[in-house]
Order: structure tokens, then sequence, then C-alpha cells
């Protein structure tokens, strides 16, 4: 059986706290079902991802990649920001154009839009229908 130390790791990974956290995860992918980079040697997953840190098989920048990505409950999504997309308003003013015609919105309240909505009703499915379409 290969013995594989610290020592064997360390260079791959400086701060031993990590190597540990990183081999932690590594051999946690290992047990569900993850494919060996080594051979296995009648090792157990903990010695084989520390056997696979030290053969540099995986890189330990993706794996720390992945246990940040295991560990995070909320991802954020990038939006653009507010100030990215011009407004309306200012696109006619900037370009110089004088439209006699403003933009104007309707102002609803959630009211009203569900009493407008329960005013709807659903197409109905018939068989004439798709026949006349065909």
């Amino acid at each position: 059986m290969a013995r594989v130390t610290v020592e064997d790791c360390i260079d791959k990974v400086d701060n031993r706290f990590e190597l540990v956290l990183l081999a932690s995860h590594r051999a946690r992918l290992i047990s569900s079902g993850s494919p060996l980079t080594v051979d296995r040697d009648r090792d157990k997953n903990p010695v084989v991802a520390l056997r696979e840190i030290a053969d540099q098989t995986i890189a330990p920048d993706d794996l720390k990649e992945q246990l940040i990505h295991s560990m995070q409950k909320y991802v954020e999504v990038d939006e653009p920001e507010a100030e990215a997309v011009p407004m309306l308003g200012n696109t006619a003013a900037a370009s110089g154009a004088d439209n006699d015609t403003d933009v104007q919105f309707d102002r609803m309240s959630e009211e009203d839009l569900l009493r407008g909505l329960e005013g709807l009703v659903p197409p109905s499915n018939n068989s004439s229908d798709d026949d006349d379409r065909e």
C-alpha cells in the first residue's frame, strides 16, 4: 500500500488546513461516485484523494472552486446596472429629435389587474377549430 503524507501534497497546496479541506471534499466526491484519476490499490477514499493531489491528476484550484460552489446556498446572479440601460426619454433628447407623441403608461393597481384577469376566458379547444386550420 502506498503511503501518502502531507509532505507529498504540501508543495501543491500551501496551507495544510486547505489541503485537508480539499482532500476531504475530494474523498466525498469519490464516495458519491466520481471517477478516480489514480489506481485505488485497496486504499480508502481519503488516501486516494491525497494521492490524486500529490500526483497532480486533479487541479487543487478546480477542487477549491467545486468546494466553494457545494457550500453556497445563494448564488448571486449578475444583473445589469440600472444606469447601463438608457431611459426612453433620454434617447429622444440626446438624438435631437422632436417627437410630438409622448409615451405614457397607464398605472394599474394589483386589485384592478386581478379583476381584469378574472374576466378573461381561456381559449376553448374545439376539435372543429383544429379541422378548420388544416
